[in-house]
């Protein structure tokens, strides 16, 4: 297995962990609005803190009793914590908030229903292991350390009347000794509490706030037990980010995930997206930028290609066939022992007292009532791609086609590289601050919806045409693109949006901000979601766009398109249908 194929099974195998581990959380706290993005927890478009630092496992280090123990232990900080009354009493300074934030993560854990002995099992491994990782670190060589090390122990263990993590027991001893006079009546009072939040919250403020002036004092040179001035300061120091991991998992595990990010322009315009001229934007058939002859190379280079993945097209159909089919009333069969009666066959209970096929029952057919469209991210990065990702959206279309699925196929792009005629303007006008979109964009159709593969076929081969390919405005794609599902279609809408990387447009990232076209992919994409008229779906093409598609999978196509591959996709989907329901 080559090294993008092993990343590709590692990034799907953590997919579906995060899958089961959302499912879990949803169930057990009754939000079914809650999913992992990024590997960080969502409520809807908004992020959730981590709520302690042992929540955060990391992938190919941790084993799935990690994920499940720190899944639960959200779980329950959603269930059992009152978010208001926890954010009016916290502290405001980053390391008290940081300890009063564990303290009550300890709280919710030690309420553990007691006949769910699985979660209790679960959430003591994920903070062993936890306590392990952070011991083995090296983190607790420094005096900082080993004082936060020894808290998160002997607190958790006060609150949940667990022992503390006995391979670390005789290393913590020491510090334990000297803290514990100092912690004495808050660590009295948190599990005596631990049924009422604010009462709780009482102890765990004032451990907070002393185990703060412990570490403040080491600063000044003033260790815990007194320290003389000429001592040596710690060769290592103690990075508190990294202890609480705020950020989340590790960017190089698996597949890079998207940068995003916030920008100032659009905040400072009051978050009003701006386009400085659409004078110059097209919307147009594809096939029609290539020459007759050209095209029809295109198609028999493609027609090659897909022979020789041997992809299953009919196995295809009939998985998503299973996936988007609705079974809709088709009549009735007659005949049947049991069912309704027909009163057709009434006259038989005379004639022949001893038949009983006198009843029958409906008969309902498969009907998918969707529509489906791929919207191709024509970016400059994309043309290495772009053989695998024109195999992946034909087979799409044509196993759609076969059950009756309405499908598109779309693409975006620009006409010019770094701005154009778009930037030329701008220029001319005295160059303004804050322009917004500085370039034209090109909107791309290589199939509509009235068309069939079949006759959209040869057309199907200007994807290859790499001359398409420039820069990429992606919100404003994704609009036209749903815009027109929206206006075309009832029934279930689909939109899969293929994309190797992040917006990008140089003129407009110079003359506003670096996350400007990246801030308004999110915003869309998010405005969207709320109003559930069209589900998006993002296919990462060797990048996991997670950051901007709450549904989403990353795929590696520098091999090839696989049967797995397509089976991925419809797995995603299938996935996004039980969130809806």
């Amino acid at each position: 297995m080559s090294g993008a194929q092993a990343e590709a099974s590692a990034t799907r195998h953590q997919q579906r962990i995060d899958d089961l581990c959302a499912a879990s959380i949803r169930a057990l706290s009754d939000d079914a609005d809650l999913h992992f993005r990024g590997r960080q927890l969502y409520r809807g478009d908004r992020r959730l803190p981590p709520f302690a630092p042992h929540l955060v496992p990391k992938p190919g280090i941790d084993d799935f009793q990690s994920f499940r123990g720190a899944a639960d232990a959200m779980a329950l900080r959603l269930r059992l914590a009152d978010p208001v009354l926890h954010k009016s009493l916290q502290p405001t300074e980053p390391l008290p908030r940081m300890l009063f934030e564990m303290l009550e993560q300890f709280r919710v854990e030690a309420l553990a229903p007691t006949d769910m002995p699985g979660m209790a099992h679960n959430l003591r491994h994920r903070f062993e292991a936890w306590s392990l990782a952070f011991y083995n670190s090296g983190l607790t060589e420094t005096s900082k350390g080993i004082l936060l090390y020894t808290v998160a122990q002997i607190t958790r263990s006060r609150v949940t009347a667990q022992p503390v993590v006995e391979a670390t027991e005789d290393a913590i001893e020491a510090t334990r000794m000297s803290i514990v006079r100092s912690l004495g009546h808050g660590l009295a009072g948190l599990r005596r509490k631990r049924h009422d939040q604010a009462a709780y919250a009482e102890h765990a403020l004032s451990i907070a706030n002393l185990v703060a002036g412990m570490l403040a004092a080491y600063d000044m040179d003033e260790g815990v037990g007194g320290s003389d001035s000429d001592t040596e300061p710690d060769d290592k120091p103690f990075d508190f980010n990294l202890w609480m991991d705020f950020d989340g998992a590790d960017a190089d595990e698996g597949f890079a995930s998207a940068s995003s990010g916030n920008s100032r322009s659009l905040a400072e315009s009051g978050g009003v997206y701006r386009i400085f001229t659409d004078e110059f934007d097209t919307e147009m058939e594809a096939a029609t930028l290539v020459r007759p002859a050209l095209l029809k190379e295109y198609r028999e280079r493609l027609d090659r290609r897909i022979e020789q993945q041997g992809l299953s097209v009919p196995r295809l159909a009939r998985d998503l066939c299973a996936v988007l089919a609705v079974p809709v009333r088709d009549g009735w069969i007659g005949d049947q022992e049991e069912g309704y009666i027909d009163g057709r066959q009434l006259s038989q209970l005379i004639t022949s007292p001893s038949e009983r096929r006198l009843f029958r029952i409906e008969q309902y057919a498969p009907v998918s009532d969707s529509a489906v469209s791929f919207l191709i991210d024509c970016s400059g990065s994309m043309r290495e791609h772009i053989e695998a990702v024109a195999v992946l959206v034909d087979v799409m279309a044509r196993a759609l086609d076969q059950i009756g699925v309405v499908t598109e196929v779309l693409g975006f792009s620009t006409n010019a590289w770094n701005g154009g005629r778009a930037q030329k303007a701008w220029m001319r006008a005295g160059r303004p601050a804050h322009p917004g979109r500085l370039n034209e964009t090109a909107h791309l159709i290589f199939k509509d919806s009235d068309t069939s593969w079949r006759r959209a076929r040869p057309a199907l081969g200007a994807l290859l045409k790499s001359e398409l390919f420039r820069e990429g405005v992606d919100g404003e794609a994704v609009q036209w693109a749903a815009q027109r599902l929206v206006q075309r279609h009832d029934g279930r809408r689909l939109l899969l949006v293929v994309s190797d990387g992040s917006p990008t447009d140089g003129a407009t990232a110079l003359a506003n901000d670096a996350n400007y076209l990246d801030h308004h992919l999110c915003h869309v994409v998010a405005s969207l979601e709320a109003k559930g008229e069209v589900e998006i779906y993002g296919i990462g093409v060797g990048l996991d766009l997670s950051p901007y598609y709450r549904q989403n999978r990353a795929l590696d196509l520098s091999q090839s398109v696989s049967n797995a591959v397509l089976r991925e996709i419809v797995a995603m989907i299938k996935t996004g249908l039980m969130r809806r329901r």
